[in-house]
């Protein structure tokens, strides 16, 4: 497990919330992003891609996308963030001024005052590590 997901936060992330923001989803079953937001769909969860070239219509999973966080018109549990280290506190910073309840930094991504931040405002966020993992971990 990686140094930044405690296994409290890891829980409650996978067990206790619904509502899913994948940022960097598209609609290319190649990459990363849709395989493990497809893998949230199958666990019970919502997801909400979150793309900045999202055009109006746009589904992704049989899921309407959104260009930002904040154009999503109702509650966001977590936010998952597909983008690289230098961009994904952006998202983080994101994440608290929509009310979400956690964030989630894919396996890679790390930036250690995007994770000062978020935690600070009170929200919990796991960083470097993958929900696929997580849930093989637990079996």
């Amino acid at each position: 497990m990686s140094r930044w997901a405690a296994r409290s936060d890891v829980d409650f992330l996978l067990d206790e919330t619904t509502t899913w923001a994948v940022v960097g989803l598209s609609g290319d079953p190649t990459r990363t992003a849709y395989s493990i937001a497809a893998l949230l769909q199958r666990r019970g969860k919502r997801i909400v891609p979150i793309h900045p070239a999202a055009t109006d219509g746009l589904e992704v999973l049989g899921e309407r996308a959104y260009p930002t966080l904040a154009g999503v018109p109702f509650e966001i549990d977590v936010v998952d963030v597909f983008r690289r280290s230098e961009a994904a506190g952006q998202f983080a910073d994101e994440a608290v001024e929509v009310g979400a309840r956690g964030v989630w930094f894919q396996l890679g991504v790390v930036d250690e005052a995007a994770f000062a931040r978020t935690t600070a405002a009170g929200l919990r966020m796991v960083m470097d590590t993958c929900p696929a993992i997580e849930w093989r971990r637990r079996g």
